[in-house]
């Protein structure tokens, strides 16, 4: 093996034997699909030696010339996962010690995070709201949305019709249909 690929564990054969289970000739039959003019051809045309800050500044620079989707611009491909921002607070809450916990989530003592989590939720929109009760009892959007929906139907006792937007993420519009089908509801969009 050559001095400037000591690094790769993988001989000439190795790389044979995976291009063939994949059906290609060569690495460059890989890239076929793409345009001659946007791959580099010989070494990458880096001054150097370069240090490993030095390296990491350089490839920084580079992908900030990248408009990046979800970042830069709008991308609508997250069918209902779209751009957010996280609160600082997250981090520090999820590393607490009665919060985080190595175990899955099937025995009472191993969902104490979990538990410790809804009591903590419960009690701050009880204090925004000035409720005397809150419920944080849905684990996710999916349920919450099919237990509004739901609920809706047990206030409006004589409306048996759902009406959703095709714009619902497909999973929640998923679970909506299956419960609303269980409680005799129909669902139009």
């Amino acid at each position: 093996m050559d001095s400037a690929h000591r690094y790769l564990p993988l001989g000439e054969a190795d790389r044979e034997e995976m291009l063939a289970k994949i059906g290609v000739a060569s690495v460059d039959e890989l890239f076929s699909s793409l345009p001659r003019e946007i791959l580099v051809q010989g070494e990458l045309p880096i001054a150097g030696p370069l240090s490993d800050q030095e390296l990491r500044r350089y490839f920084r620079e580079l992908e900030s010339r990248n408009r990046v989707a979800g970042r830069d611009v709008a991308s609508f491909l997250g069918a209902g996962a779209y751009r957010h921002d996280t609160p600082a607070v997250v981090d520090h809450m999820i590393q607490r010690g009665e919060i985080l916990t190595v175990y899955t989530p099937y025995q009472p003592e191993v969902s104490q995070g979990t538990l410790q989590t809804i009591f903590e939720f419960q009690t701050f929109i009880s204090m925004l709201t000035g409720l005397p009760v809150a419920n944080a009892s849905m684990y996710e959007g999916a349920s919450a949305f099919a237990e509004a929906v739901l609920m809706t139907g047990r206030v409006l006792k004589k409306r048996r019709k759902v009406v959703m937007s095709r714009a619902i993420h497909p999973h929640y519009r998923e679970t909506i249909e299956t419960v609303s089908r269980m409680a005799g509801d129909e669902v139009t969009a």
